[in-house]
This record gives C-alpha cells, sequence and structure tokens, in this order.
C-alpha cells in the first residue's frame, strides 16, 4: 500500500515536471512580465469556449440586467417623488395665497384683476410653481401668467372647491412660463370672514418640469453600471490568470487524465484512505474508509469530532501527531492505522490516513477491552463509593456501582452490631438485608430490612467462613444455595436470575457483612476472573463502611453524652409558658444549650449558648457551661456579673487545657445570652456574650429584635465588662431566644435570616409550642451543618391580688403591725394554715433589718406556686445560719427561719439586699409550744449578722 501511494505520488507529480516546451514559454511568460500575464488572461476572456469567457459573459449579462432594472426603477421612484412633491407644493402655494391677507377684499373689490394679478405672479415666483390662477366663483380667471387668458374659464374642476374644500388634480390648460401640457394642479378655496367662498385660487406645476428629475440621474446609473463593468471586466481576468497558476498550465485534457489516475487509485485500494485538513475538517474518504469507519454519508468537509465516531477514534484522527501501524478498535473492527502530514509533499496542510482491517487480532484485543472495562469500573466504583458516612447509604452506594456494567442485580447484608455503629462480636451468618438494587417490581430475593439467617450448607454461609469469595456459575445447579429456601429459590430462577458471587465484606480482619452479585437473562454467568472484580468491588466498600460504622458509634456516643447534658424537661413555674425545639447537626453534635431556671422572687432566667465546634469535646464543653451557668444562677446575679464571672471560668478553662498541652482543645469562642424575666413588673434585663439577641413578639403579632449591648464572646473579654440592657414585656408576649444555626448557613447570610425569622414570628395568638413549630417548618434547611436551638417563652403577669408591700418604718414597734398586716392578708388568700409560720419568719426578718440593715425597709408577699415573703433594706451585709451555743445570746433567728421555710436565700440589688423566703402554700404550721417550741425558744435569738 506504501508503495502504491509512493507512485500515485509520483504520477501526481510528473505533470508538475515534465512540462511541454509551449507550457513553460507560457508559465514564463505568466510570471515574468505581468504585462503578458494579463493579455493572456484577456485573451482567455474573449473565447468564450473557455470558462473564464463563459463566466466574463454571464457577468456582462448581469451588469446590463442590473443596469436596467436600475433605470426603469429609479425612472418609476423619481416620477412618484417628483408627483407627490409637486402635489404638496401645490397645495401649499394655493392654500397659502388664498389665505393670504387681503386677497377676499380684492376679490370684492371693482377690479380684481388690477389687484390679484401682480400678487399672483410674485406668489408664482416665489414659491417656484409653474402658475398661480384666482378665479371667481364661476370659473372665470381673474389672473393668469399669460394676461391673455384672464376672463376666461378655467380648466379643471372647481364644484368640490366651491364646498369649502382643497382638491388636486391633473388637468391641460394654456401655455405657462414654465411649459405646456398636462399639469398637476390644485385649487383651494378663499373664503369670506363669515365663511362662504368668495373665490378660488389655483396653482400647479408641469408634468414635464417633473420628469426632468429622472433625466438628471439617468447619467449616474449608466456611469456605475460601466464602472460595474470595467470592474468586473478586471476580476475576471485576474480569477482567470490565478486559475492558469494553480493549474500549471495543464491542459483540461491533461487534467482529465490526471484526476482519472486519482479516482482510480483512491477508490480501488481495498484500504481505507482519509485526508484531513490541519484544522481538523475531513476533505477525502475512501469507499473502505467509509466501510471500516461507517462515515456519513455528508462526512466530507465536516470536522471529524462531528462524525459521531467513538472517542478514541476521533482523538486518534484529529491529533497533531503521527502513527506508524498502530492497532486502533473502532467497533468491532481492529484497525491497523498509518497517519502522515501531507506539508512535505505541497498543496494544503494536513494529514493522510490509512487503516488496515486486522479483525483477526480482535480476539486479543477484546480481552484487553475486557481488563480495561474492569480497571475503569473499580476506578469509578472508588469514586462513587464513600461518599457519606452512613452506613446504610454506603451499601447503596455499592450496589449502585456494579449495577449493570458487573452484576444484574446487588444485595448487600450486615451484621445487626454494624448498623448500630458497635463492634461485631464475631463471624455470624444472621445478618440484615441492607441495600438492593437492580430489582423492578415484585421480585422472589429477600427485602431490604429483613433479617436472614444463612444456613451452613449454602454460599453466603460458606463465604463468611472461610472469609473468601464463592461462585455459583449455575444457581439451577447449587443445592447449597436452594436449600436456604426450595421455594424462594425457585421463583428467583424463574425471574431469570441464574448466576451469583458472594464476597465477605471485611476490614481489619473483622467481619461486617457479606454482598451477592446476581446476574439475570442477557448476560454470561460468572467465571473466575470476575471474582478479581467482585473482591476489590468487596474489598473497598468494607473500608468504607467500617469507617461509617466507626463514625455512625462516635456520632451516637456525642448525641448520647449531648442530650444527657441538655434539659430533659421544662422547670414548673407560673411566669413564663416555655416551648423549645433541640436539632443536632446532620454532620455531628455541636455544643448548642438552652435553659429555663427558676429565681428567687417568682423570676425566671432564660439562657441560650453555643459552643464553637462539634464533637465530643463541644458537648462536654456545653455541659461544664451550662453547670457553671446554674451554679451562679443560685447567687442571683445579674446578667452581666454572671456572664463575667462564666467569662473568667472560660479563660481559666481555657489556660488549664493549654497547660495540659491539648492544643486546638480550648473553649474559645462560646457564646451565650442571660436573660431574667420578673412577672411582678413584667421587665426582663438581658446581657450577651458575643450572642445574638432576642427577638420579642408582641401581642399584636409585631416583631422586633431589642438591641443588646455588644459584648465580647466567652473567653475573649480581655478584661472588658460586660453590660446589660432592660426591656419591659406587655403580659402575653413571646421572647424568643436562639443559635445560630437557625438563621445563619452556607446559603443564607445573617441579615436574610433575621429577616426570615421575622416573617416566621409574625402574627398574633399563636402559643410557643405552635411558635417553635412554625419557625422550624419556615427556617430549617434541608441538611443543617450546625445545630439549632430554639427557646420561645410567652410572658404572664402576677395580678395585683398576688402581690401585697408595705414600707415598714426603722422602728421595733413596727414589726407587730406589720405581722398583722401580713396575717390578714393571708386570711384573705386563705393561707391561715401556714400563718403561725409566716408570722414567725416576717418577724425575725423584719426585727433583723430594723435592728442591722438601713433605709428603705420594705416587705413584699407574692401568692404564686409558693408563698414568697421577702424583706430588703438599703444594706449589703448579708445574714449567714449557724448553730448557736447554749451560752450565746443570738444565732438562732435564721435557724428559725430556715426550718420553717422550704427554701431561703439574699440576692443583691443596686439600692442594698433582699432576704427572701418560700413556703409551700399546703403546708402545715408547726404548733407553738411542747417540746419542739421548747426548742425553738431556746434556739431563738436576733444576732444573725
Amino acid at each position: 500500500m506504501k508503495e502504491l501511494f509512493r507512485r500515485h505520488r509520483k504520477s501526481l507529480q510528473r505533470p508538475l515536471v515534465r512540462r511541454r516546451p509551449s507550457d513553460r514559454r507560457h508559465s514564463a511568460s505568466s510570471t515574468t512580465g505581468s504585462g503578458v500575464g494579463f493579455g493572456s488572461a484577456l485573451r482567455l476572456l474573449l473565447n468564450v469556449r473557455t470558462a473564464a469567457g463563459q463566466v466574463f459573459a454571464l457577468q456582462v449579462a448581469i451588469v446590463l440586467l442590473l443596469v436596467v432594472a436600475g433605470v426603469a426603477a429609479l425612472a418609476v421612484q423619481v416620477a412618484r417623488d417628483g408627483t407627490r412633491d409637486a402635489e404638496r407644493q401645490s397645495v401649499t402655494a394655493a392654500e397659502a395665497f388664498a389665505n393670504a391677507p387681503g386677497t377676499a377684499e380684492a376679490l370684492k373689490s371693482a377690479d380684481p384683476t388690477a389687484v390679484l394679478q401682480p400678487r399672483a405672479e410674485a406668489a408664482r415666483q416665489r414659491t417656484g410653481v409653474d402658475f398661480v390662477v384666482v378665479l371667481d366663483t364661476n370659473g372665470i380667471r381673474l389672473t393668469y401668467p399669460d394676461p391673455r387668458q384672464i376672463g376666461k374659464p378655467f380648466v379643471g374642476t372647481i364644484k368640490p372647491s366651491l364646498e369649502g374644500r382643497t382638491i388636486v388634480e391633473r388637468a391641460g390648460g394654456p401655455p405657462v412660463p414654465g411649459g405646456t401640457g398636462t399639469a398637476i394642479q390644485a385649487v383651494a378655496p378663499v373664503k369670506d370672514t363669515d365663511g362662504s367662498v368668495v373665490g378660488l385660487v389655483s396653482s400647479g406645476i408641469t408634468v414635464e418640469n417633473v420628469s426632468s428629475l429622472v433625466d438628471q440621474q439617468l447619467p449616474i446609473i449608466l456611469g456605475t453600471g460601466a464602472a460595474a463593468l470595467v470592474a468586473s471586466t478586471l476580476g475576471t481576468a485576474l480569477v482567470a490568470r490565478r486559475l492558469r497558476r494553480q493549474t500549471h498550465g495543464l491542459a483540461p485534457a491533461e487534467m482529465t487524465r490526471m484526476y482519472e489516475h486519482h479516482d482510480a487509485v483512491f477508490h480501488a485500494v481495498r484500504e481505507g484512505v482519509l485526508i484531513i485538513h490541519a484544522d481538523g475538517r475531513l476533505l477525502l474518504a475512501n469507499e473502505e474508509a467509509r466501510r471500516l469507519l461507517d462515515l456519513p454519508a455528508d462526512a466530507e468537509q465536516r470536522p471529524v469530532g462531528d462524525l459521531e465516531l467513538d472517542e478514541r477514534t476521533a482523538r486518534l484522527l484529529s491529533s497533531g501527531e503521527p502513527v506508524t501501524d498502530a492497532v486502533h478498535l473502532a467497533g468491532d473492527r481492529l484497525l491497523a492505522v498509518n497517519k502522515r502530514p501531507t506539508a512535505p509533499y505541497g498543496g494544503q496542510a494536513g494529514w493522510v490516513v490509512t487503516l488496515r482491517d486486522t479483525t483477526e487480532l480482535a480476539a486479543v484485543t477484546g480481552r484487553a477491552e475486557v481488563a480495561r472495562e474492569r480497571l475503569s469500573l473499580l476506578y469509578e466504583a472508588g469514586v462513587r463509593i464513600g461518599t457519606t458516612l452512613d452506613v446504610t447509604r454506603t451499601c447503596e452506594e455499592l450496589a449502585e456501582a456494579a449495577v449493570p456494567r458487573f452484576a444484574g442485580v446487588v444485595t448487600v447484608e450486615l451484621l445487626d452490631p454494624v448498623l448500630r455503629g458497635e463492634e461485631p462480636p464475631g463471624a455470624s451468618t444472621e445478618m440484615r438485608r441492607t441495600a438492593a438494587f437492580g430489582l423492578e417490581g415484585a421480585h422472589a430475593l429477600h427485602p431490604v430490612g429483613e433479617l436472614i439467617r444463612f444456613v451452613p450448607a449454602g454460599p453466603v454461609a460458606a463465604a463468611v467462613i472461610s472469609g473468601r469469595a464463592v461462585l455459583e456459575p449455575d444457581l439451577s445447579a447449587s443445592e447449597g444455595w436452594r436449600v436456604q429456601d426450595p421455594e424462594r429459590a425457585q421463583r428467583v430462577l424463574d425471574q431469570g436470575i441464574h448466576s451469583l458471587v458472594v464476597v465477605p465484606l471485611r476490614a481489619r480482619g473483622v467481619l461486617l457483612g457479606a454482598v451477592n452479585f446476581w446476574r439475570t437473562d442477557g448476560s454470561p454467568p460468572f467465571d473466575e476472573e470476575d471474582i478479581f472484580v467482585a473482591e476489590e468491588l468487596a474489598a473497598r466498600a468494607a473500608v468504607c463502611i467500617d469507617n461509617a460504622r466507626r463514625y455512625t458509634r462516635e456520632h451516637t456516643m456525642a448525641v448520647t453524652l449531648q442530650r444527657s447534658l441538655l434539659p430533659r424537661g421544662l422547670p414548673e413555674q407560673n411566669a413564663l409558658e416555655a416551648a423549645y425545639r433541640y436539632l443536632p447537626a446532620q454532620a455531628g453534635v455541636g455544643g448548642d444549650w438552652f435553659d429555663v431556671i427558676p429565681l428567687s422572687g417568682a423570676r425566671v432566667a432564660l439562657v441560650v449558648g453555643d459552643v464553637v465546634g462539634h464533637g465530643l469535646h463541644a458537648a462536654a464543653t456545653m455541659g461544664r457551661l451550662r453547670t457553671a451557668v446554674h451554679n451562679f444562677s443560685t447567687l442571683d446575679m445579674p446578667p452581666d456579673d454572671l456572664l463575667s464571672r462564666l467569662d473568667e471560668l472560660v479563660a481559666h478553662i481555657d489556660d488549664e487545657e493549654s497547660a495540659a498541652g491539648e492544643d486546638g482543645q480550648g473553649i474559645t469562642g462560646a457564646t451565650c445570652l442571660y436573660a431574667i424575666y420578673d412577672p411582678v413588673d413584667g421587665r426582663m434585663v438581658a446581657a450577651t456574650a458575643g450572642h445574638l439577641g432576642p427577638a420579642v413578639v408582641h401581642p399584636d403579632g409585631a416583631v422586633e429584635f431589642p438591641r443588646l449591648p455588644v459584648s465580647p464572646p466567652l473567653g475573649l473579654g480581655a478584661g472588658l465588662p460586660f453590660e446589660s440592657a432592660e426591656v419591659t414585656l406587655p403580659e402575653d408576649s413571646r421572647l424568643v431566644l436562639y443559635t445560630d444555626g437557625l438563621v445563619e448557613d452556607r446559603t443564607r447570610d445573617l441579615d436574610a435570616g433575621l429577616e426570615a425569622l421575622r416573617r416566621a414570628l409574625t402574627g398574633p395568638g399563636r402559643t410557643p409550642e405552635a411558635t417553635c413549630a412554625a419557625v422550624i417548618d419556615a427556617m430549617l434547611p434541608a441538611r443543617p451543618t450546625d445545630d439549632i436551638a430554639l427557646l420561645v417563652a410567652r410572658t404572664r403577669r402576677l395580678g395585683s391580688a398576688q402581690v401585697a408591700v408595705w414600707d415598714v418604718p426603722r422602728d421595733p414597734a413596727a414589726v407587730s403591725m406589720v405581722r398583722t398586716a401580713c396575717a390578714r392578708r393571708l386570711e384573705a388568700w386563705g393561707l391561715e394554715d401556714i400563718g403561725f409560720a409566716t408570722e414567725l419568719i416576717l418577724s425575725e426578718l423584719i426585727t433583723n433589718a430594723i435592728r442591722y440593715g438601713a433605709e428603705p425597709i420594705t416587705v413584699r408577699l407574692l401568692r404564686d406556686r409558693t408563698l414568697i415573703c421577702e424583706v430588703s433594706d438599703g444594706s449589703s451585709t448579708s445574714p449567714h445560719l449557724r448553730r448557736a451555743k447554749t451560752t450565746d445570746e443570738g444565732g438562732r433567728g435564721l435557724f428559725l427561719v430556715a426550718r420553717y421555710a422550704e427554701r431561703w436565700g439574699t440576692r443583691y440589688t443596686p439600692d442594698g439586699k433582699v432576704i427572701w423566703t418560700e413556703q409551700s402554700l399546703h403546708g402545715g404550721a408547726a404548733e407553738p409550744g411542747g417540746y419542739l417550741g421548747d426548742v425553738l425558744l431556746d434556739q431563738w435569738t436576733e444576732d444573725d449578722y
């Protein structure tokens, strides 16, 4: 084939080298001087037998036809435009003269002609019309360019103008200075002041003056046509000269013989031949190449990439590299390909490709292709399996990766402990079907989720026990497989499943489960070579399943720890009606928390916080901070003081962990919002440490985000003070506390999240539970990347009938009066049963305040879930409980208070302190006297400060 192409190339080059003397002379004349070459080109044009002469004759005919058509079109257009302009000019001149001042008066004068004749001539010269004629109502001319025509009847239509309209018409008349013949004239009425027509004015232009415009344009058209003809002649001559150069002076007969030779060689050989341009277009292809590559009929002049070839073939043909005897698979044919550039041999830059069919090597190539497909399958499976840390999803990815390229159906079974994230206890033949793919409609295989106990004689048990893959090429002949469930096995065979490979899933030497690869009708049975692929798929999937199992275990532990550290319910109290939602992130637990903490005086503290990060460390840190907040809240600290103490604690913990070498495990970056609500006056005092402020939903449904002083997150305070803000909330308001996971994620910034929260909260009449549901439905992202904590509390108020307040003068005699007033209020509340104990408590607290405190002294009783007694004074000294000795004169008062009250304590205010006690509303009163009374009297003292 190579020798054939070398001969063909020499035959193509022979006419270019061995020319006749006349050809050489002609070539020399065409290249040595432009004059001689151009003269020969002109001679070609004048010979109508040549292609150049025929093209030249056609161009001359086309130019002449265009010139004639242009003249005709111009004549029609100029005539139409001229007539339109003449009509407009005539109407303008006639109406202008008819409406000119003095025209109507002149028509009513004794000698209209004497007045109007000079005016009409002057108007004719100014307007450029050929005549301006004034008529009376009978159509008699009163003016005319030729005075001899004055007094004669007007030639034209005047009836519409006598009715008050202006008309335009064509009509003939006597000669005028502009010419004779038909004229385009307008007739306009002259109206008197009362609207009556007193005369007519006609002006016009002769038609011959309009047509003269065509004669003015005709030379331009003819000149343009002549120029086009000259340019066409020169262009054709240049093309003829170029054609002669490109054919190298060959005569038509020689070119015909050369083409016949080329055609015979190109199409007769039994090798495929392609000529491809440097830009990737297919220029030529013989029949053999079309057959081998299955090219379409219109393949020539199309890019190689658009010929619907397979990717490898298209890449080979369009590449810029030569190829020598390359073996290439195209469809079901094995081709030997040679590719050489055409540039060194003349012509356009490109490539010549020869294709030789070598299908006898198809068996070898087939095995190579199968190996390539298997490697491709394993590569793609490695990418697709293990994209998540979910055990079930990883099993589904294994099944999806193997169907349909390796198996028709894939099922995966795992041990139950693996699904729970636990360490498998050992090899077991009891597994749960976790994934199945490739099944359509009703099928006979065990469904997903079913626990299967595989019999020892079956292939699954054999694979699990041996730890190696088991091949069942023909299931109909497998007795061990049938014994598992003969009836089900027959239904499986009836559905076309005929071959099976079972591979155990093992990672780190531990059995996790097994995977079954099934082949159905239309696919060959599994063989020994398929076992390698099945084992590789199972090995890669087992590692991913084990990683997911361990992540599931750690995630479960973290979630368990986190939920054990979060509130398991809300405490009972009457100040607020509260509801909450806590949603951990799908990627792992975090450090978000919330709390509702009852305080003294019927007050309630609301807390929400966030620890940056995820995992066990974040959950444990959250528990430490929540415990610290609980402990600090028992001291009845204001919110800003509590956050200052918490900030110091976080900084101390960070220092300890840094000293222990636990790099990166600090809790710097934790945030917290602490708010205290007082149901007596509806005040809320709140402070924040780097946390988002609360939202307040007013009773009318309007949403507000109160501004709180900005403070840094916990651990970053650097000694800066925390500040609090005070807000008065109407009764039935809803206070909403949340973490940033609710309003901010990767697809939504903070401002957009807050606006979405506002929309979700807007609306009156919702309960806290309904508010939580509405917010979660509107705000929860599809895959939360951070924990979400939401706490909604609806405010309540203690009515005036539940609160009693007395100002106490600093006089010991006032103790009995206040005690008596309190006793009456307890009777009004129906609490006579605890009257004695309450009087005893108040007596002790008021006496101590008068003796050791400072003014003002106030007593307040609150009837809530318990009876709350509060005695406040202006002193900051705090009493403390101690056991008095027999010889002590004091130290027994607070012991008595602690004996009769369920709880008691002290909280500090900006003006002093409050000592408070709580008593059960249904507790019985201690009777005085007897041994208990004696003991109490023995412990009595007033020296408790």
